[in-house]
């Protein structure tokens, strides 16, 4: 009877990995703005495109001359961070998606009022 059970408890630990890995096989990464990076009018760029949990969002910009918040809806729409923000300034930097919509805005003074915000929303 032991044997029965240990073969039935494999099965699952794999189908378990299989699905697990699955899932992370189908994740992508996504160059926000495209060719042009996260940068003025940059907004729009999510527009027509399907996120799942678990996408890689790439924020490419000059160090220095930008950086990438995450905000809430609020945050998003009067272009403010609340203190303890996830704040970004690498130039390189990599945000992976949960479910549901995540907000962004550049954190340099004038940017987000400028366009430089973006709602991104994961199935």
């Amino acid at each position: 009877m032991a044997h029965g059970r240990d073969t039935t408890v494999v099965l699952a630990l794999v189908l378990l990995c299989g699905l697990l890995h699955g899932e992370l096989a189908e994740s992508k990464a996504y160059m926000v703005g495209d060719s042009r990076g996260w940068t003025f009018g940059s907004g729009s760029w999510s527009n027509g495109k399907r996120f799942l949990a678990g996408d890689m969002l790439v924020f490419k910009y000059a160090p220095g001359a930008h950086n990438v918040v995450v905000v809430d809806a609020a945050g998003h729409n009067s272009c403010s961070a609340p203190g303890g923000a996830v704040r970004y300034s690498s130039g390189n930097d990599n945000v992976t998606l949960t479910r549901g919509t995540s907000f962004f805005i550049c954190g340099v003074p004038g940017h987000c009022a400028a366009g430089m915000k973006m709602a991104v929303t994961a199935a």
